[in-house]
């Protein structure tokens, strides 16, 4: 009974308060709530690039965050179509390529790939997204090689946030659906590997989101 009274009284109160304060409450709590939300990805960045350990070489090239488009775009290989929300809450690497995939496409997926499996028990947490920018289908025989790499086919919008150029890089996308980083192609294919896993790790590490499973 005294609870019951209590949240009456509680909510007689915000019935009693000016719609202004009310706003401001409402707005308070919506940026709190998203600065909860951010700050894993924000301490990651910062301990990744502002506050690196003296001496240590990153292997990926840093971008200004950009979030990726809302279009959806239509899955491929019998796979559901893909919009960005699905990217949140994990780490994504993306291949942007022809569904051809040449040596250079074939060595990018190659790349992420391993770089993945390297994080064992924290390779849930990273995701890989094949980015078919051209008409036509993958083959089966390619696929069958990558059984955890979602398929979509991109749209102009998409293309603009992700090129197809250079051929063979691989894009990073941030828990919160942001372009952060891209590796670039590299004819040692076990040196991309190793400095891909390096990076992830460390990202991995400084970031809470989607340890446990995608938050």
């Amino acid at each position: 009974m005294t609870t019951l009274l209590l949240a009456d009284s509680s909510v007689a109160e915000t019935a009693r308060l000016p719609d202004p304060v009310v706003r401001r409450r409402a707005r308070l709590t919506l940026a709190v709530l998203a600065l909860v939300c951010t700050l894993p990805v924000i301490a990651s960045y910062l301990m990744f690039y502002v506050w690196p350990p003296q001496g240590r070489v990153n292997h990926g090239e840093l971008l200004p965050p950009a979030l990726l488009p809302g279009e959806t775009l239509a899955g491929l290989a019998g796979q559901a179509p893909l919009m960005r929300g699905e990217l949140e809450g994990q780490w994504t690497l993306v291949t942007v390529a022809p569904a051809a995939c040449d040596e250079r496409c074939q060595q990018a997926l190659y790349v992420s790939r391993q770089a993945r499996v390297a994080q064992a028990k924290e390779m849930e947490r990273v995701a890989r997204l094949w980015l078919v920018s051209e008409a036509g289908d993958p083959a089966e025989s390619l696929l069958q090689a990558h059984a955890d790499l979602r398929l979509a086919r991109a749209d102009a919008a998409w293309l603009a946030a992700l090129p197809a150029d250079p051929a063979g890089a691989v894009w990073l996308v941030d828990p919160l659906g942001q372009v952060m980083m891209r590796f670039g192609p590299d004819i040692d294919r076990t040196r991309a590997a190793r400095g891909m896993t390096k990076d992830l790790q460390r990202l991995l590490k400084y970031s809470a989101l989607g340890r446990g499973g995608r938050e």
